[in-house]
């Protein structure tokens, strides 16, 4: 079942990419992920006021519990802001596997950790994923994307590897607390956190770029508050692993890289295609593994 949630999880997250680049194409990054932030705490509004009106003021009715949400949420965000702006600049088709790294990171943690252990067809798709993202990062140096002269692609890095942090944090919060108290009271606090921020960035830079309302704005909190209560239920399962968890959601890039490659007419589709194909042998064959 809990793996069954990952490819849900997955595919909703791969909407969820197309709909941030064209809501950010041309747009206000710090907007629309305030925006997005405002949406998804209202999504998640209900869980908060029931929890309230029948006297649970959640997570854990304590100010520990309360803390570890709000560094749940600091977390993510950090990884929003890297996120948005980089996607907003790569192609899907760089962005996507870049983003595809980040089981690589929360394997080694999880091995740490958690003391999972890996059955040799997981450790096969992971190889597998791993050759993919080489290649890929091949492909990008002939579009000119290097981590050389790319801040783009540094901040996509930095996304990276404080989503992979989040990830790991996340199988700690939920030995502790409810799926759904974590997802409503971390969005809450996100919004908080996100109207700070936007105060204090916008006193030291000034982004200048001017904002256009579009329906897909919306549409990136629906479909991530429904790709994350997957994901956090997922991993509410005994027996589930966040490694695998991880790396089955990281098959979401599959929607967008169709999307870049379809309607935005990105380059080097055939290598891109190849690259695509050695990832999903890998997503496969960890499937199978953890049957």
């Amino acid at each position: 079942m809990w793996i069954a949630l990952a490819i849900i999880s997955a595919l909703c997250l791969g909407i969820y990419d197309i709909f941030k680049k064209v809501s950010l194409n041309g747009n206000n990054v710090l907007t629309v992920l305030l925006l997005n932030t405002l949406f998804g705490s209202l999504l998640m509004s209900p869980v908060i006021i029931n929890g309230i009106w029948h006297g649970d003021t959640g997570p854990g009715d304590c100010v520990t519990g309360h803390l570890h949400i709000a560094l749940k949420s600091l977390i993510v965000l950090t990884s929003w802001l890297l996120g948005y702006f980089s996607i907003k600049h790569l192609p899907l088709t760089i962005a996507g596997p870049i983003n595809a790294t980040r089981p690589v990171i929360v394997l080694i943690g999880a091995l740490v950790i958690f003391g999972e252990r890996l059955n040799p067809l997981q450790w096969a798709g992971i190889a597998i994923g791993l050759s993919s993202l080489y290649f890929i990062s091949r492909i990008g140096s002939k579009e000119g994307i290097s981590l050389r002269h790319s801040r783009w692609l540094w901040m996509a890095l930095g996304a990276t590897v404080t989503g992979a942090v989040s990830g790991l944090y996340d199988k700690y919060l939920l030995k502790q607390y409810d799926p759904l108290e974590v997802q409503a009271w971390y969005s809450f606090y996100q919004l908080v956190i996100m109207g700070i921020t936007i105060a204090i960035i916008k006193k030291v830079k000034n982004e200048r770029t001017v904002f256009h309302w579009r329906w897909t704005i919306p549409g990136i909190a629906v479909f991530l508050t429904i790709a994350d209560i997957a994901y956090f239920y997922a991993l509410s399962f005994d027996g589930s692993m966040i490694s695998v968890v991880s790396m089955i959601r990281r098959g979401s890039l599959i929607v967008p890289f169709l999307f870049g490659v379809l309607v935005l007419r990105e380059k080097n589709v055939k290598l891109k295609l190849l690259d695509l194909a050695l990832l999903l042998c890998g997503l496969i064959l960890l499937v199978i593994g953890s049957r």
